[in-house]
């Protein structure tokens, strides 16, 4: 887990940014918004080609989590080329899928703004940043 957030680390040096949606102009992405059901995402590489599909439905800052998401996916498992479903529940059993979201969340969430809420509660950390306390936990470890 410590090379994640390694990983995240690098990548926000060398895009000088936290934000997906900037840092993904730099690669090699393709992003494709479309009305997909039962999942919020996924991501794939076809012919050298990293494409990252979001249900347009979803809300801006759901579209920024996703995006996160699915970019710890082409990070982290370049060529699993699975779909992983997301039924908004957090509720993973995939392996693949808690690192994603831990990765989403060190890019979403930086050192500094956890240090700036150092006493919040979870709760009260979960309504600052808007994630849910469950992957607040999983920032925090």
């Amino acid at each position: 887990m410590k090379d994640i957030k390694s990983r995240v680390d690098k990548l926000v040096r060398r895009y000088k940014t936290r934000n997906p949606f900037e840092m993904i102009k730099g690669m090699n992405v393709v992003l494709v918004y479309y009305p997909l059901v039962d999942i919020r995402g996924f991501y794939q590489y076809f012919k050298r080609n990293n494409i990252i599909y979001i249900d347009e439905t979803l809300s801006d800052p759901d579209k920024k989590f996703v995006l996160a998401h699915e970019l710890g996916h082409m990070i982290l498992h370049k060529k699993s080329n699975a779909i992983f479903m997301d039924t908004r529940t957090c509720m993973k059993t995939s392996g693949y899928e808690l690192e994603a979201d831990m990765f989403a969340m060190h890019l979403l969430v930086s050192d500094e703004d956890i240090e700036d809420c150092k006493d919040y509660t979870l709760e009260q950390l979960s309504r600052a940043f808007g994630y849910q306390q469950k992957l607040i936990e999983l920032r925090l470890k």
